[in-house]
């Protein structure tokens, strides 16, 4: 075979899949939200967007976002960090630490559901102290901030894990070298962090970063869970507009106003991460 011919090849696999499980059905779905029985139009756009649960989905969605993945890049830098200076029981606390990503989205929010429930450990815990007389029901909508903690806490001990994983692997395959000569010079743990681990580390930031803002404008499980229609988000909308409403059109257009959303912070974050030219440590 031609070696011009077989990267070509090795990568025909690949691209007949993609094609077929993913540009297919987006040109489908792109079909849906354009278009209606008179042709193309902006209507199923302009219906869901006049919606006044739209604002409300859309504010709950970012401030989601911008809740816990700030705080999932630190714990995850932090873990990560605490993981590949370990001497020993390295493994097994990374292990331990990664449980959660086998947990499916909708089991994550039954788990903190048994938590916050009525007849759930948090409510057990305070009767038992004393601070209550009687099991109160904490996730209603008298209580939105608690509704949105729980959310906000199942989410974090649900997904830091993805993170944590991609940065362990880049924090790995920065030479020790480096860390050797900081030390050699005088240079803190807090300098080498600084000016060692965080500027090699930034295309592992970059995937994990894009890759958790994606899943956290897709989270709709842990809310159905333990929000329910208390805390209405985007995912949620979707799937309000395909199976209760049955209208696939609007769903479609749904679907591609969160795309649009991730495409945006995708590249904020790629713009800021961006490694310069010729930077040196």
């Amino acid at each position: 075979m031609n070696a011009r011919l077989l990267p070509y090849v090795l990568i025909l696999p690949v691209t007949l899949f993609l094609c077929l499980f993913f540009l297919y059905p987006f040109v489908l779905v792109a079909k849906q939200a354009f278009s209606t029985g008179s042709g193309f139009t902006l209507d199923n756009f302009s219906e869901v967007t006049s919606y006044w649960k739209f604002p409300i989905t859309m504010r709950n969605t970012l401030l989601l976002a911008a809740a816990v993945v700030p705080i999932q890049l630190a714990l995850a830098l932090l873990m990560a960090t605490m993981v590949n200076r370990m001497q020993r029981g390295r493994d097994l606390v990374l292990y331990v630490w990664t449980i959660p990503l086998g947990i499916s989205d909708l089991a994550a929010g039954i788990i903190w559901l048994a938590i916050f429930d009525q007849s759930g450990f948090l409510n057990s815990m305070m009767s038992g102290l004393g601070l209550i007389e009687k099991p109160v029901n904490l996730l209603t909508f008298q209580n939105p901030g608690i509704v949105f903690l729980a959310i906000m806490l199942a989410e974090i001990w649900r997904a830091t894990a993805i993170m944590l994983v991609i940065l362990v692997a880049g924090i790995g395959l920065i030479p020790k070298e480096y860390y050797e000569a900081a030390e050699v010079f005088g240079a803190s743990k807090w300098k080498q962090f600084l000016r060692i681990t965080l500027p090699l580390l930034r295309p592992s930031l970059q995937t994990a970063l894009v890759l958790r803002v994606i899943l956290a404008f897709e989270i709709f499980a842990v809310v159905a869970a333990l929000g329910g229609t208390l805390f209405p988000v985007l995912m949620g909308e979707t799937y309000a507009y395909q199976f209760d409403l049955l209208n696939s059109g609007a769903a479609a257009a749904m679907a591609l106003i969160i795309l649009a959303i991730s495409i945006g912070f995708t590249l904020i974050i790629l713009r800021i991460l961006r490694v310069p030219k010729g930077a040196t440590i």
